[in-house]
């Protein structure tokens, strides 16, 4: 059953406002960022505040167009656009302009068009369409690689472009699924993953064999205690040790103590979990297999990072984790974007006087780095209101989710929070030294038409769904 409303009167004004001014916002930023003392006006639209000034008319045509449109357009044709944005994505391998090592733009005369920036919004619908189907249950294993392979697709074609970042963001949408019932077990299970891949990188990986074995043990005498389970798996542990040890010393292979200690894990665990399947001891084999699969993963993050990371990403991950420091090289960046910010004090240098900026000090200070203007020309004061301004969209948008009638339009509603919560975080992170440099930009503030665009229609999308809530009575 529906009823007709005056949408206008029904639309989320207050969001609409936030939006406004962060682009406003931006825009002057953009202007400051990259400011010529021979093309003072910001509508002059050779340089770059002058073209920004074009993307948010633009982008105004677009939101508008996108109120203008029926609600029932976006869950009816969700699945043909996210085919023909993934067909976008794929046709930017032939027909893509390649810069800066990726290929991830389609160049139209003096304009460039990324498709992974399109392709958020359309993943976003599908994601909502399928979860919010009939008798949808998200435990279902099924559901589950349907659901992973949704958002998965476009990340790794992403990632086939060479833009890390981008395919990157993608993985904000598992913020979205807690909403939605996943286990956080998954949450546990991921902050593993970080754990491991941090030890991998920092610690000795014979130390981490060591810790991760003691720490099954423990789990293993928890849950069965009994000293005579233990004393034979050590046993079983200690003889395959000493028997590769032996044939690594006597054959002279030369294999380091690392490479000895994995292989006799390797081969004491699959004759542990015969034994403890026969003699059905609780838990044992989910221990083991745990064991076996963290050492693994340790393994293989010395490997990807070496042999399958390109170097710059190596050098980034380096400096952010303070392996290494080079802060005239692949620290740079940071570095300076870090000095602009600081010297910016309390209530910042004053428009137009920032001294890093003017002075090109910080690259992609008008895109990726945008961030840092506002530090240094406006201070504290100035990032502190940036931060309410972007913490203050992100609320009002869970609120506007949590009051829809249709699962569609709270799920899809959740997406985009996830979206800009994970550039907002990552952007400033990088900006500060605190993330690592992938180069996503700072949703409504940063350069660039593509970026500008796809965040409108991403909100403006879920707005026009929000409009029109009560016009279904159920």
């Amino acid at each position: 059953m529906k009823r007709t409303i005056n949408i206008w009167k029904s639309i989320d004004w207050l969001t609409i406002s936030l939006y406004l001014i962060l682009i406003i916002l931006g825009w002057i930023n953009i202007y400051a960022a990259v400011y010529d003392e021979k093309h003072t006006s910001i509508f002059d639209l050779s340089q770059r505040y002058g073209k920004q000034m074009i993307w948010i008319i633009a982008a105004f045509i677009i939101a508008l167009i996108i109120f203008l449109l029926d609600s029932n357009f976006f869950p009816f044709f969700t699945w043909p656009i996210y085919g023909i944005m993934l067909i976008f994505l794929i046709s930017v391998f032939i027909f893509g302009k390649e810069i800066n090592g990726q290929k991830a733009w389609f160049e139209l005369g003096s304009f460039k068009l990324q498709p992974s920036e399109f392709m958020k919004f359309a993943t976003n619908m599908a994601l909502a369409k399928f979860l919010s189907s009939y008798n949808f249950k998200i435990h279902n294993f099924k559901n589950l690689l349907i659901t992973g392979g949704i958002f998965l697709l476009p990340c790794g074609l992403i990632l086939l472009q060479n833009d890390t970042g981008s395919a990157l963001v993608y993985l904000a949408f598992v913020f979205m699924l807690y909403r939605e019932g996943l286990t956080p077990y998954v949450l546990f299970f991921v902050l593993m993953i970080i754990i491991l891949f941090l030890a991998a990188l920092l610690a000795d990986k014979l130390l981490i064999l060591v810790v991760l074995l003691a720490i099954s043990i423990i789990i293993f005498f928890l849950l069965n205690p009994k000293i005579k389970f233990i004393a034979i798996g050590t046993g079983i542990f200690l003889l395959a040790f000493v028997t590769f040890y032996g044939v690594n010393t006597v054959l002279t292979y030369k294999y380091s103590l690392y490479y000895v200690f994995f292989a006799s894990l390797f081969i004491s665990t699959i004759i542990i979990i015969i034994l403890v399947n026969i003699k059905h001891i609780a838990f044992a084999s989910m221990i083991m297999i745990f064991l076996v699969s963290a050492v693994t993963f340790t393994f293989a993050v010395n490997y990807i990072f070496t042999e399958v990371l390109e170097i710059h990403q190596q050098n980034r991950i380096n400096e952010l984790l303070g392996i290494r420091s080079d802060p005239l090289g692949t620290g740079y960046n940071v570095n300076q974007s870090k000095i602009a910010i600081g010297s910016g004090g309390f209530y910042g240098k004053g428009f137009l006087q920032g001294t890093q900026t003017k002075y090109n000090f910080v690259p992609e200070q008008s895109t990726d780095f945008i961030f840092c203007t506002v530090g240094e020309e406006h201070g504290f004061t100035g990032t502190i209101t940036v931060i309410s301004l972007f913490t203050l969209l992100l609320l009002r948008l869970i609120f506007l989710a949590e009051r829809q009638r249709l699962v569609f339009s709270r799920i899809y509603g959740y997406g985009v929070a996830s979206i800009l919560f994970f550039h907002i975080v990552v952007n400033i992170g990088m900006t500060i030294g605190l993330a690592p440099v992938i180069g996503i930009p700072l949703p409504f503030f940063s350069y660039g038409g593509s970026s500008l665009w796809s965040f409108t229609i991403l909100l403006f999308i879920f707005l026009n769904l929000d409009s029109h809530r009560y016009e279904k009575l159920v």
